[in-house]
């Protein structure tokens, strides 16, 4: 599969920073809220980051992080509330309506986007700069993902919302890997959807043919379009279609197609993969027309949901993969 190019997401797809983000942001909180946090002591954190763990797949940005802190903090003590925000609030309700939530907690706590965004990461760049092993140590790679980054035969990017520089020092101080600069999108480099439309059109793939994904072309060859008559495309490495679910009245139906490939692949040709752990950045992606060559991918051990991995598996642009999947991909 070498000559293939895959974007990644950092977060939840390499790299497992739940713990680092949330103390970075307990940290950050304490500095921008001092009377929020002044009862905070440590058993309380400790459940902070219980929680945070459970409301992972809510953040998309970094500075998420410190609301949620906040909030967690206000709905375990009423005392220190100004605001109604947290009164009765859950952390299942947080999970459902974080998308609600969020705007009205920036407007009630009059919170500014950009200054906690500089305050997360001003936090961050003291902690690497004071503590390098502790902030290192608050991190993990998942399982085979660091080797399969390391050892990768296709052309890597790593499209990120965090600040690309923690990325780097990752990859560098925790995986072993000096993973090229250049090839990291992370925070203020413009929304993803952007970026993987401007590694497709970079110089050096211009004249490629971008290969489609294996989805596209089984459903041109049927007449049909994703979604209709509920065909579900299952593929594996490489654009190799091996069966197709149908899904019928509730029955599941599974049709054997073999283990061709759809088209010929010519040393020309190039194959897109976009790795994500976030559903809704997925489904923005779908939403864009000129990205309909990309394959996309959910993981299933990131930052989402049951729930969400089982809405993922009736889209038919994108499949779920595990982790020996996707060390198999980068080959």
């Amino acid at each position: 599969m070498g000559g293939d190019l895959y974007a990644l997401d950092f977060d939840g797809v390499l790299c497992d920073s739940c713990g680092e983000s949330s103390l970075s942001a307990i940290k950050a909180a304490k500095v921008r809220w001092p009377w929020v946090f002044e009862q905070v002591d440590a058993s309380m954190e400790e459940w902070i980051v219980e929680q945070m763990y459970t409301l992972r797949p809510v953040v998309e940005t970094g500075y998420e992080n410190l609301l949620l802190v906040r909030l967690l903090v206000e709905i375990r003590t009423p005392s220190v509330r100004k605001s109604s925000v947290a009164d009765g609030l859950s952390i299942q309700e947080i999970l459902e309506n974080w998308l609600k939530l969020k705007p009205t907690i920036m407007s009630e706590w009059d919170e500014d986007r950009d200054s906690l965004v500089d305050l997360f990461g001003s936090i961050r760049d003291d902690w690497i700069e004071n503590d390098l092993p502790g902030w290192i140590g608050a991190n993990r790679f998942y399982p085979g993902t660091a080797d399969a980054l390391k050892f990768s035969s296709s052309e890597v990017y790593i499209v990120t919302t965090k600040q690309g520089r923690f990325a780097e020092a990752l990859l560098k101080e925790l995986a072993g890997i000096k993973f090229p600069s250049e090839r990291i999108y992370g925070l203020g480099t413009g929304p993803k959807v952007k970026v993987l439309q401007q590694l497709q059109q970079m110089p050096q793939h211009q004249g490629l043919t971008l290969q489609p994904s294996s989805a596209s072309v089984l459903f041109s060859w049927l007449n049909l379009h994703p979604g209709q008559s509920g065909w579900k495309c299952m593929e594996t490495s490489g654009g190799e279609l091996h069966w197709l679910m149908v899904v019928s009245c509730g029955q599941v139906n599974k049709k054997r197609l073999g283990t061709g490939r759809w088209w010929k692949k010519s040393k020309f040709d190039i194959c897109l993969g976009f790795v994500e752990d976030r559903l809704a950045t997925l489904k923005n992606v779908i939403k864009e027309p000129a990205l309909d060559q990309w394959n996309l991918y959910l993981v299933n051990w990131g930052y989402n949901t049951q729930k969400e991995r089982e809405k993922a598996e009736g889209i038919s642009r994108i499949q779920v993969i595990d982790l020996p999947g996707f060390s198999q991909k980068l080959k």
